[in-house]
């Protein structure tokens, strides 16, 4: 049997009246809310939210658990409002299929996601979680075109299934917005990242968002159709931007950056790309396009000194594309990494056969400072004929071009002592300043086509700084 229990927020007074009551449902339990004028309003979200609901900027959240928002609901939260995961309970929140976020921030006032502890560190609470029914290949329980995101997310109500035939869904919007000290390992290779897109649809807003200190990835797409601009991925412990089960959206303006000792057991890169967990000819296939990318790596370098024997030995590559993964990249620059781009198709169906029918382009991109610029693994059970010459040349033929250190690509400021603020703009000579070419057919719809290579134009552009934080 339910219990209906009434929480106050007027110096822990108790409520005489109930008005215009909104219902949270909790395992055993249902809190009652009151949102009438002047009235009170639960501070702690646990459960699952099954009505409309609206986050006040006035106030500070907190996420006991897991919380579901379901129903076909909205959860609405204001410019400037906080929501904190609870110390030490894998707090998360969860847009289930069919039910909306709607979190819009402004560049004065954004939307922060974060820890509750007075010390806070990466993995202080699990993430936000976005399902949508947009398409990917995963299947479940049988049922093709429908997954079950990873993190130990769904239950016997199916609340963390994802995918569905609608490219077009819409879960929402995420513009300015922040979310710092993410990510919770269920298992082994079953986390919960810093944001998690499960069949999130093109119909979504993903715009100025940045993720910090995750414990995993970053930013993670599993299926969907979602177009993403002007994201931030900043010192997470695992890859920066991990592209899986069918994941085709259009991303644009993305800056990674690494801190040179933290990295993951599993490895550590900035793009890692899976068609799905075998490599399988399933369809949709993965096939993200990036443009404008900027990757900071670990290794920082010039032609007189070098970082590289300190960083962390977990590092791995700037771009990992395998698995039959069919990701596009142009216009960006990856910096210090051990290596640069790793076509690595060891398993399943050869990754290299996307080159051959360019599905897989990489085009116009800048490789600097990395220890081996390019790498090829071919498949032992499907063996072509193609080889690392093969990936030279068609590297070569495509625009990009290799620079010997990272200081080369000539950033103002990218890598910032700790506790400050990057700049990201390319200083006078960069050859970053020119060179933004936007002819190819994967860039003819969505992308904003600029003149310019990497996330940032010159100093005149800080779409970067101002609603971020980079001294936590």
């Amino acid at each position: 049997m339910k219990k209906f229990v009434l929480y106050s927020l007027m110096l822990g007074t108790l409520a005489t009246t109930v008005t215009a009551c909104r219902n949270i449902e909790e395992d055993g339990q249902t809190i009652v809310q009151n949102s009438g004028s002047g009235s009170t309003e639960n501070l702690i979200l646990s459960g699952k939210i099954t009505s409309n609901l609206t986050l006040k900027a006035n106030n500070i959240y907190k996420l006991r658990g897991l919380v579901y928002v379901t129903n076909g609901a909205t959860l609405t939260i204001e410019p400037g409002t906080k929501i904190v995961g609870e110390a030490d309970k894998n707090g998360a929140l969860i847009i289930t299929r069919g039910s909306k976020i709607m979190a819009e921030g402004t560049a004065a006032n954004p939307i922060i996601f974060t820890s509750e502890k007075p010390s806070p560190k990466r993995g202080d609470w699990a993430g936000l979680v976005v399902l949508g029914a947009a398409p990917t290949n995963s299947s479940f329980n049988g049922q093709a075109g429908v997954g079950e995101i990873e993190g130990g997310i769904n239950n016997s109500e199916g609340l963390g299934l994802y995918g569905g035939t609608n490219a077009a869904d819409n879960s929402g919007v995420l513009k300015y917005v922040r979310v710092e000290y993410a990510g919770y390992a269920f298992l082994p290779d079953k986390e919960i990242n810093g944001i998690t897109f499960g069949g999130v649809g093109n119909g979504t807003t993903v715009d100025y968002v940045e993720v910090a200190y995750a414990n995993d990835d970053s930013f993670e797409w599993f299926g969907g159709t979602v177009n993403c601009s002007h994201l931030i991925a900043y010192k997470g412990l695992d890859d920066d931007f991990d592209t899986d089960n069918g994941f085709s959206g259009k991303i644009q303006f993305g800056i990674g950056v690494r801190d040179s000792q933290v990295a993951d057991v599993s490895g550590s890169n900035a793009f890692e790309s899976d068609n799905d967990a075998n490599g399988s000819s399933l369809t949709p296939q993965t096939g993200a396009t990036f443009s404008n990318m900027t990757i900071i790596g670990p290794v920082n370098s010039n032609s007189t000194s070098t970082n590289a024997g300190t960083i962390n030995a977990l590092f791995q590559n700037a771009l990992q594309i395998r698995r039959n993964s069919a990701i596009s990249v142009f216009n960006s620059v990856f910096t210090g990494y051990p290596v640069g781009l790793f076509i690595d198709a060891t398993k399943g169906t050869p990754t290299d056969n996307n080159i051959g029918n360019s599905s897989l382009v990489f085009q116009n991109n800048i490789l600097a400072g990395n220890i081996t610029p390019l790498k090829f693994a071919g498949s032992t059970t499907t063996p072509t004929t193609f080889s690392l010459t093969d990936l030279t040349n068609w590297y070569n033929s495509n625009g990009n071009s290799t620079l010997t250190y990272s200081a080369d690509v000539k950033l103002t400021g990218a890598w910032a002592p700790a506790g400050t603020t990057p700049n990201f703009s390319p200083a006078s000579g960069s050859p970053l300043l020119t060179g933004g070419v936007f002819t190819h057919p994967k860039l003819s719809s969505w992308f904003t086509a600029v003149t310019y290579r990497g996330a940032v134009k010159d100093a005149t552009d800080t779409w970067y700084a101002g609603w971020t934080n980079y001294n936590l």
